[in-house]
């Protein structure tokens, strides 16, 4: 439901009131106050009780810019008697510390009859929901107050600066629970968690790195400096190293036990490594299963491919997986040797105990324990000698 036109936070109420039943408590909240805690929330329900009127309040040294909490004889433990807009505000009103922080619960069977009381005259022509306070006095209905003294559970964001401010303070609460937990962060500060982040015992986070979606980190994980990694589950006693991208998306990415990544690798949705698997520095696995000790170390792509155990999988090594129409799977069976810059067509198998020579382009499947070379000749040819620059004219 949209407020068109935009008439003040009273109109704004107004336009869900069809919505909401008179047998319930309307919770009000800011759009644009986003880290108001759940327990705070619950508080001021508590408050309501179903018969008054409760209000989130905050003391603050600068209130400028907010409404002021107006109690009986200035008194800090008094009853509220009315909230006073800054622009409608006297000098004595402006002096008082309490503000209002726009967030209140309020019986809905109440708040129907003093909406409908408002009118717009004030300094900015508007429908102040603020109103509805002197209503409840006057109608006897008790005004509570619930204060708190987070400021930033009622800040509002106004600005890319505002917006900023508050992440970077959300991101901080986060890292402090994690190290309440016992998790080791380097650095605080430098550190954003953009989902989920569940952690054992004993993990180590370096800095700069971000967790995106659904992360698990088991006992014993090692997170290097400047690693992305998102939608991923990381079994104990894993340790990537730093600049390393993980993205699981959808399928996500499983890391096995006492798994060694990168630096510099790149794991994407579907990669399911097993234990003691080293993916190294520029390494690339997408929808690939890699069994326990099995290594591509350096300068590799395994794609729609099952790996068997203890395999070496050379520098320089793909698997063609893709035929410009379909997407086809490499099968390597356990204790395979792929030497340094081989292509693997797919679909292909290469038996157990295999070795693939260096250089080689591999189009059909190959038996088990054999030596498999697919390369032209190589041909040395005597007296040749290299081109020479033609001199300038």
């Amino acid at each position: 439901m949209r407020q068109e036109p935009q008439l003040g936070t009273g109109h704004a109420v107004q336009q869900a009131l069809p919505l909401l039943p008179d047998d319930g408590i309307t919770l009000v909240l800011s759009g644009d106050v986003p880290l108001t805690q759940p327990a705070t929330l619950q508080a001021l329900l508590d408050q309501c009780d179903g018969q008054r009127l409760a209000l989130l309040t905050l003391r603050m040294d600068d209130p400028a810019g907010y409404g002021r909490i107006v109690r009986a004889g200035g008194q800090a433990d008094a009853p509220v008697r009315a909230i006073v807009e800054q622009k409608d505000a006297s000098p004595a009103e402006r002096a008082i510390h309490e503000i209002y922080s726009g967030i209140m619960a309020v019986p809905t069977r109440l708040l129907r009859g003093w909406l409908a009381r408002l009118d717009n005259k004030n300094a900015q022509n508007e429908y102040y929901l603020t109103e509805i306070v002197k209503f409840a006095v006057a109608d006897g209905v008790a005004v509570v107050a619930h204060q708190i003294t987070d400021a930033a559970q009622v800040a509002g964001v106004n600005s890319p600066v505002q917006l900023a401010e508050l992440e970077r303070v959300y991101q901080l609460r986060q890292a402090t629970a994690l190290m309440e937990q016992g998790v080791r962060l380097a650095d605080p500060a430098r550190l954003d968690v953009r989902g989920l982040l569940t952690c054992g015992q004993d993990v180590e986070i370096d800095v700069n790195c971000v967790f995106e979606g659904r992360v698990s980190l088991a006992d014993g994980v090692r997170v290097g400096a400047n690693c992305v990694i998102a939608n991923a589950t990381l079994a104990a006693g894993a340790v990537i190293h730093p600049f390393t991208h993980i993205d699981g998306e959808e399928l996500g990415v499983q890391v096995g036990e006492g798994a060694r990544i990168g630096p510099f690798a790149r794991l994407r949705p579907g990669a399911n490594l097993g234990a003691e698997v080293h993916i190294g520095n520029f390494v690339e696995v997408k929808n690939s299963t890699l069994a326990k000790g099995a290594k591509a170390n350096h300068l590799a792509y395994l794609g729609d491919a099952s790996v068997g155990e203890r395999v070496n999988y050379g520098a320089g090594s793909i698997t063609a997986n893709y035929d410009g129409a379909n997407k086809h799977r490499t099968v390597i069976e356990d204790d395979v040797h792929i030497g340094s810059n081989c292509v693997l067509v797919a679909p292909v198998t290469i038996g157990a105990g295999g070795t693939v020579g260096g250089g080689s382009t591999i189009t059909r499947s190959t038996p088990a324990g054999v030596l498999s070379v697919a390369r032209g000749r190589q041909v040395t040819i005597a007296n040749w000698a290299r081109p020479v620059k033609k001199p300038k004219d």
